[in-house]
């Protein structure tokens, strides 16, 4: 679903209208931006991060070439955090981007993903690692994990430390995974796949069980949860229980029906600040349908014996998870829902929404102005004349707060602050709706409020330096009980860098749990963060951002910024 900024891009995309997204209103799907499919959330340090595959735009097959990450803090507003991970990064697999699912492990993430081998065509499991669970991703083998021509990992560690792989259609493979989550002993078994343990099926004597492909493996109070798609197609989601990892299993039943308008679905659960959630997919986008799929979300409560509820999709989705704090730094590609804008990736790291036209706009759910907020900043970029911001509350045609304008900077990477005045309060939606010439617009990176009757504080920064060194802002960016957020803004000097290293001492109680876009070393209280290998080079003036939590109280260190 790619916007251009060319007329002969405009003309392809008049031609294939009928078969993209376009404007949607609903909060399911989650993603609107573009097609996806096959989720799988984790919960990590007080966030749901989603993985996905990507359809692409007008497919009439399973045309996927990377997979995608999300992630949010309330179920409802979901950061784009862009592709990680695609077939390049795999020196042997030629097509076939399908569905995975990612795991932590000892600080690690390690991503288990399907995909064809160039050599052989068979259908083989790979395995990528990162120290972020945004990434960037690589391949840890650089050869397939296991291969039996089938499809559809999914990892679960047990509470004794052991960890399983699952995949497959029409088998059921397993392994037990060795502690680097990237090798294991012997060879691939299969489940037993009988009718008490997975469903009958009808009018197919090869297929004698509901069993398809797409399994979740879980565990809940002591009992194992294997949730499958059953009975393509068009398929619905059925679930097994067990005793145990490997079974027997006991087949229980429907958990959603065949519904929506994609012959496929693919099942993710999670437990998240006192709820549980199902993900799936559907085709409920503009242009969806079997190949052009969408992932949505439906809280759901177990019942009380612990069997799992009957779940339909819905529009609504998921409650949120508290309110969205406006004074601290939000990422514009955070959203709820959207009509007509896309993202892409910074060269600095991170992503921008883009290609945005007149009448665009973006919601942002439950935002909590509280008493009221006095402005608002946004951190914008444009190669033509730009135009402007309007900050509407509770629709896109709401209460206009606030009007900021978005000048020409030179570039569609070339970014500036923008500030204007606002009257806000109380929890409401917020519209950013953009209008201006035609045309691309502008690109946002960010965008922050300031509550009323206070003054936005000036990040701490090293001093300025005198020829090619650099500069470092640190910048709290989100807080909870126990831990923060932040962010580190580098900036080179007059001269160009070709590596940067940071340095501050924690403050009591404080450690350093995770770095992401760096290279994390400690020693008692002191912190060093290097460049990663993709964001040392820095022109002069040019910045790089690297984002961290940790625990303990925030508080905004003096830095030392370095070159290599």
């Amino acid at each position: 679903m790619t916007k251009a900024r060319s007329l002969i891009a405009l003309c392809a995309l008049l031609l294939a209208v009928l078969a993209v997204p376009g404007p949607a209103r609903a909060d399911n799907p989650i993603v609107q931006t573009i097609y996806t499919a096959d989720p799988a959330p984790l919960v990590h340090d007080g966030r749901v991060y989603l993985y996905t595959g990507r359809d692409e735009d007008g497919s009439t097959y399973f045309t996927m070439k990377e997979w995608r990450v999300w992630s949010s803090a309330d179920m409802v507003n979901w950061t784009d955090h862009g592709s990680p991970l695609n077939l390049a990064s795999f020196s042997w697999a030629s097509d076939n981007a399908w569905a995975g699912q990612a795991v932590e492990r000892n600080g690690k993430f390690y991503w288990y993903v399907p995909m064809k081998v160039r050599a052989t065509g068979r259908m083989a499991i790979g395995v990528a690692v990162a120290d972020s669970p945004t990434g960037p991703f690589r391949d840890a083998l650089g050869r397939p994990l296991a291969d039996t021509n089938e499809i559809d990992p999914t990892v679960f560690i047990d509470d004794d430390g052991q960890a399983y792989l699952y995949w497959g259609n029409p088998n059921l493979w397993y392994v037990k995974l060795n502690p680097d989550m990237i090798s294991f002993s012997g060879s691939p078994a299969k489940i037993p796949l009988t009718t008490a343990g997975f469903g009958t099926r009808t009018g197919d004597a090869n297929r004698p069980t509901l069993y398809e492909e797409g399994p979740w493996v879980y565990k809940r109070g002591g009992l194992y949860y294997l949730v499958y798609a059953a009975k393509c197609c068009s398929e619905f989601i059925a679930y097994s229980t067990a005793p145990g990892p490997l079974g027997p299993w006991t087949y229980r039943g429907t958990v959603m029906p065949t519904q929506g308008s994609s012959f496929t679905n693919h099942p993710g659960l999670i437990d998240f600040a006192g709820g549980s959630y199902f993900f799936y997919h559907n085709g409920a986008l503009p242009g969806g349908g079997g190949y052009t799929r969408s992932v949505a979300v439906e809280k759901f409560s177990y019942r009380s014996d612990g069997t799992l509820p009957t779940i339909t999709m819905t529009t609504a989705g998921a409650p949120q998870v508290g309110p969205l704090d406006p004074y601290t730094r939000q990422e514009a590609e955070t959203i709820a829902t959207e009509s007509g804008v896309e993202t892409e990736a910074l060269s600095t790291g991170g992503r921008s929404v883009s290609f945005i036209d007149n009448g665009d706009w973006i919601k942002v759910k439950g935002v909590a102005f509280g008493t009221g907020a006095s402005s608002f900043t946004a951190r914008v970029a444009s190669a033509t004349s730009g135009g402007r911001i309007e900050l509407r509350l509770g629709s896109s045609t709401g209460t206009l707060a606030g009007t900021c304008t978005v000048p020409g900077t030179g570039g569609w990477q070339t970014f500036t602050d923008v500030t204007c005045p606002v009257t806000a309060s109380g929890t409401q939606d917020l519209y950013l709706r953009f209008t201006g010439g035609s045309g691309s617009l502008f690109n946002v990176d960010r965008w922050q409020f300031t509550r009323a009757g206070t003054s936005t504080p000036p990040p701490t920064t090293t001093p300025p330096p005198a020829g090619s060194g650099c500069t470092a802002a640190f910048r709290v960016t989100g807080t909870w009980s126990g831990g923060f957020q932040a962010e580190v803004t580098v900036t080179a000097g007059s001269g160009a860098v070709t590596g940067w290293r940071v340095g501050w001492t924690l403050a009591s109680g404080q450690t350093v749990s995770q770095v992401w876009n760096g290279s994390l070393t400690t020693s008692g209280t002191s912190v060093t963060v290097g460049n990663a290998s993709y964001n040392g080079g820095l022109a002069p003036g040019a910045s790089a951002t690297f984002g961290l939590l940790a625990t303990g109280s925030p508080s905004t260190p003096a830095l030392s910024c370095a070159t290599a």
